[in-house]
């Protein structure tokens, strides 16, 4: 069986935050909520904790220790995910700090190469398909697309202690699924104990689809208590209080 030895460790290390501040540069040069030093903290995290699984000599032990890094940095993602007038931001900051913690995993496990071309692919994306994100958004404008959308509302209820988390995983599961979040309100139950999530979100094309893959998603959270969805015949109700 490898044994880890401290240079081993210091090279996974090196790679894992050296990798991450690659990416947090580019952050904050863009001045981003999360730029050179979180997205390099993220990365030495999931670094340090594979590398621990890698210290102790159990085989199973870091794909283990892997799928909880994966797991845990929803809640930290989940804080940079904020409500800005009609829709959220944030959406891309908090799949940046998931992508420079897949980054640290792979340095730490001794897959550098993976690491430095996984830490390419990020940068890649924010910086080659920017602009084409900025072009295809001007295509309904100029009126290329003809399909017209419409809105629906996935509505839950859920722990008022697991909020951060199922909100977190709402906005990730919409985001997987092609929908674009329009708003997200909550308000605590009357007993007190529980928050009521309403996201709003405009579709194009197939509705249900789209929609059961988030319900389902989410159902499996042990969390959630109500969920279900349904098409906007009508427009919010104002007296609801927004999420903060």
């Amino acid at each position: 069986m490898h044994t880890l030895t401290t240079l081993d460790f210091l090279v996974r290390l090196a790679t894992g935050v050296g990798c991450g501040a690659l990416i947090g540069v580019e952050r904050q040069w863009r001045a981003r909520m999360a730029g050179l030093r979180t997205n390099a903290l993220v990365a030495a995290g999931a670094t340090l904790f594979v590398l621990y699984s890698e210290a102790v000599g159990d085989a199973g032990s870091p794909t283990r220790v892997a799928s909880y890094v994966v797991s845990g940095i929803g809640f930290l993602g989940g804080g940079v995910i904020l409500r800005d007038g009609a829709g959220v931001r944030g959406l891309n900051t908090a799949a940046t700090l998931w992508c420079s913690a897949a980054v640290g995993v792979l340095a730490a496990s001794g897959q550098l190469e993976f690491a430095v071309l996984g830490t390419l692919a990020v940068l890649a994306v924010h910086l080659v398909l920017r602009p084409a994100g900025r072009l295809l958004d001007r295509a309904p404008q100029a009126g290329s697309d003809p399909d017209s959308s419409v809105r629906a509302t996935v509505h839950l209820e859920c722990d008022r202690t697991a909020e951060t988390h199922i909100r977190a995983l709402l906005l990730q599961a919409m985001t997987a699924s092609g929908l674009a979040p329009t708003g997200l309100r909550a308000r605590r139950t009357d007993h007190g104990d529980a928050t009521s999530l309403r996201a709003t979100v405009a579709i194009t094309g197939q509705v249900a689809p789209a929609l059961e893959q988030v319900v389902t998603r989410l159902s499996l959270e042990p969390g959630v208590h109500d969920l279900h969805w349904h098409l906007d015949a009508e427009s919010d109700d104002p007296s609801s209080p927004a999420l903060a």
